[in-house]
């Protein structure tokens, strides 16, 4: 059993109102790849520049995330800066896609046919690539961002006809379909033919909806939150993991992958980076999803 992510590696400039970070360790296919690793497997594919820290790639390989597919190149790596003044919204003031801007994902033989696929937050384009070269997964999955739905929703509609579970948040997945509530924008999505739309609603939680049923989890109650990039990237890491032992999406194992999920988002806007979601004992995030349960009516 594995999971296979595939998505953006980069270096952040964060600021917010708890401080900043200069160079921190980012992307959908961190994040999620990080947070994935507690429950699963992980074989991350991605490209980073020749200035990539070995620090940061020592920090992967202390979670034991397979690095077969990263894919070194010569330039500089993907970089983000953005600024929080709302922590439900960042405000992108530099994109640089350096060597990000030639990616073309390459599968190894061994991730050819694993278990479960996410293809994180990158180009649809890509993300169809991914789709053309891969074999049998029991759970494929994708996540997108509002710059995707303005600028190509076409080549996105075609990506999300051919997984079966959809991550979104509240404005994006209104602003894709149109549709002025999510569960008319998520009913909107399946019949395109996914079986699942999560959709990721900041510090009012998530629910995930299916043809038959709806699931509704409070965000994980975090006193600060000091960075909330990343969040939705592991939410989505965290709840395929938590597929792995599913051949099904059954009530029982959405319930628990939400529940996981849920608890992996709010340790990660609790500290900079991916600094909330390091070396945390297995014991403790039992305990914190338990607590959230309890939490719960």
């Amino acid at each position: 059993m594995s999971l296979v992510i595939v998505g953006s590696i980069g270096l952040d400039t964060i600021s917010t109102p708890s401080g900043s970070v200069i160079d921190a360790i980012g992307g959908s296919a961190v994040y999620g790849s990080i947070s994935a690793s507690y429950f699963t497997r992980v074989k991350l594919i991605g490209v980073v520049g020749s200035d990539y820290p070995p620090s940061a790639i020592k920090v992967l390989q202390r979670h034991n995330i397979n690095l077969d597919g990263l894919e070194r190149a010569e330039g500089k790596t993907f970089r983000w800066t953005g600024e929080y003044h709302d922590l439900n919204k960042a405000e992108t003031l530099l994109t640089e896609l350096n060597v990000f801007a030639d990616f073309v994902p390459q599968l190894p033989q061994s991730c050819i046919s694993c278990h479960s696929l996410l293809l994180a937050n990158i180009h649809p384009n890509l993300q169809l690539q991914v789709l053309d070269k891969t074999g049998s997964y029991q759970h494929v999955a994708c996540d997108t961002m509002n710059f995707w739905i303005e600028g190509c929703p076409d080549e996105l509609a075609r990506v999300i006809s051919r997984v079966h579970i959809v991550f979104m948040n509240e404005d994006e997945v209104k602003s894709f379909t149109k549709e002025t509530n999510i569960f008319s924008s998520a009913k909107a999505i399946l019949d395109m033919g996914p079986k699942l739309v999560l959709v990721k609603r900041g510090e009012y939680g998530s629910a995930a909806i299916t043809k038959d049923a709806i699931y509704f989890a409070p965000a994980y109650p975090i006193g600060v939150v000091k960075d909330p990039t990343g969040a939705g990237d592991s939410f989505a890491g965290t709840f395929m993991a938590c597929l792995e032992e599913h051949l099904e999406l059954s009530e029982y194992a959405i319930k628990e992958a939400l529940g996981y999920a849920t608890v992996m988002a709010g340790l990660n806007v609790s500290e900079f980076s991916v600094g909330g979601i390091l070396d945390i004992p297995r014991e403790k995030i039992d305990e914190y999803k338990e607590n959230l349960c309890r939490m719960t009516i």
